[in-house]
């Protein structure tokens, strides 16, 4: 049986903490290193949901993208949020352990796990960085398909939340190369246009990027919730858990929906277009 120490060992491998963004909070935030490792619980979220699973689970690590303690403090104490969630880990004797923006330029990472599921292939990097795998990925479909089928592709594809795909493009053009990437990705749109892609799925997007990126003849874009983008990384690096740790440790992937929207309402009229 490994240990924590062992397992942790094992993710920096896949997951190098030195690729991580200068500003990221990565690796372990509370755990003994010589502990014994049986169960793992993978989430995109250290949030209550999920620190609660892992108790009633029996999880001796809970193993996240986003971290905890993202934005610095001074201490965690148990009468703030983020305190008492650090408290709850440690009397279960559960370690969490993070890996984010050194994932998300992992090879493979969370952005190959989104292609995957998008059934893309011939899959390569849309910004490459020195020293990893780069930022994104551009793949092909395996046929082409109009944008409103290849939206309810990734519609069936991504777990569900409450807000739903937003498509900005015409339901009619055809779509065979896409762009994806895991999470916030609006930073990637001049990458996005000299790739020469169909179509970009991604999270987070906003207004006037969006507006100006598609006035200048960018390529459709498809804004899917953050959290459902990235839960597909869960279950890819779950895989390579089993495999490596030869099946010694069990690994279990969050269903919860820890996506922070709960709520979606349709417009009670169509809107008008020009």
């Amino acid at each position: 049986m490994p240990t924590l120490g062992e397992v942790v060992a094992l993710l920096d491998r896949f997951f190098d903490p030195a690729s991580a963004q200068p500003w990221d909070a990565v690796g372990l935030v509370c755990g003994e290193p010589d502990a014994p490792v049986r169960r793992i619980l993978l989430a995109v979220d250290p949030v209550a949901a999920t620190v609660a699973q892992s108790v009633a689970l029996g999880a001796d690590l809970l193993f996240t993208h986003h971290p905890l303690l993202l934005r610095p403090v001074h201490g965690v104490a148990a009468d703030t949020y983020k305190g008492r969630l650090v408290h709850r880990l440690i009397t279960g004797g559960i370690a969490l352990h993070t890996a984010h923006t050194n994932a998300d330029v992992a090879l493979p990472g969370v952005s190959d796990a989104l292609a995957a599921v998008l059934g893309l292939h011939d899959v390569r990097p849309l910004q490459q960085l020195p020293g990893n795998a780069g930022l994104g990925r551009v793949g092909e479909l395996a046929r082409p398909m109009t944008l409103r089928a290849f939206a309810e592709q990734v519609a069936t594809a991504l777990p569900a939340t409450a807000g739903g795909i937003r498509v900005s493009g015409d339901r009619r053009e055809p779509i065979r190369t896409v762009a994806v990437t895991g999470g916030a990705g609006d930073d990637l749109f001049a990458e996005v246009s000299r790739a020469g892609v169909d179509a970009y799925v991604t999270a987070d997007l906003r207004h006037h990027p969006v507006s100006e990126h598609r006035e200048s003849g960018g390529p459709a874009l498809f804004d899917v919730p953050h959290w459902s983008s990235e839960h597909p990384w869960l279950g890819a690096t779950a895989d390579r858990l089993r495999a490596a740790l030869d099946a010694t440790v069990e690994a279990v992937v969050s269903d919860i929906v820890t996506d922070p929207w709960s709520m979606h309402l349709p417009f009670a009229k169509e809107p008008s277009t020009a």
